[in-house]
């Protein structure tokens, strides 16, 4: 018996839609994850960028569970007394939305330079509309998957 190891050669990336009308954030945020390193294909390599392309649509009506919705994010601004704070649901009525998805999938992935270049294979848009109709993308309802997946609000 030998271990499989993928090559270059091997990798087939594929182009996934995800509408995240009523899904729970965090459940969508690891379905996003697994899909981007690869893990749900049998060939999976963990050295290797083997995940897809996933396009997320409707970031806006994302749901958030509990008090969560409440919750502080924190930055600092790198200046002296420089810390910030908005919460997740300001976040998700303000301007950019989709900035909630990209910080959760960002957290559930390993910190090093692989998941850095695997996290630019994901786009998030806070609408239905996007620009990559030209790859023809195969439509993943994450919604239908589990009852636990949506909530209604």
């Amino acid at each position: 018996m030998k271990t499989f190891t993928a090559t270059p050669a091997d990798i087939e990336k594929k182009w996934v839609v995800i509408d995240a009308e009523g899904v729970v954030l965090g459940r969508l945020a690891s379905i996003i994850a697994m899909r981007l390193r690869g893990k749900h294909k049998p060939s999976f390599t963990p050295h290797m960028d083997m995940g897809d392309n996933v396009i997320v649509i409707n970031a806006e009506k994302v749901q958030v569970t509990g008090d969560k919705r409440e919750k502080p994010n924190y930055w600092h601004t790198g200046h002296p007394g420089g810390i910030k704070s908005r919460t997740t649901g300001e976040i998700l009525e303000g301007k950019y939305p989709e900035r909630v998805i990209m910080q959760a999938v960002k957290r559930m992935l390993p910190g090093n330079r692989l998941s850095r270049v695997q996290l630019t294979h994901l786009r998030v848009f806070a609408g239905t509309a996007h620009t990559h109709e030209a790859q023809n993308p195969e439509v993943l309802d994450v919604a239908s998957w589990n009852k636990k997946n949506t909530r209604t609000a």
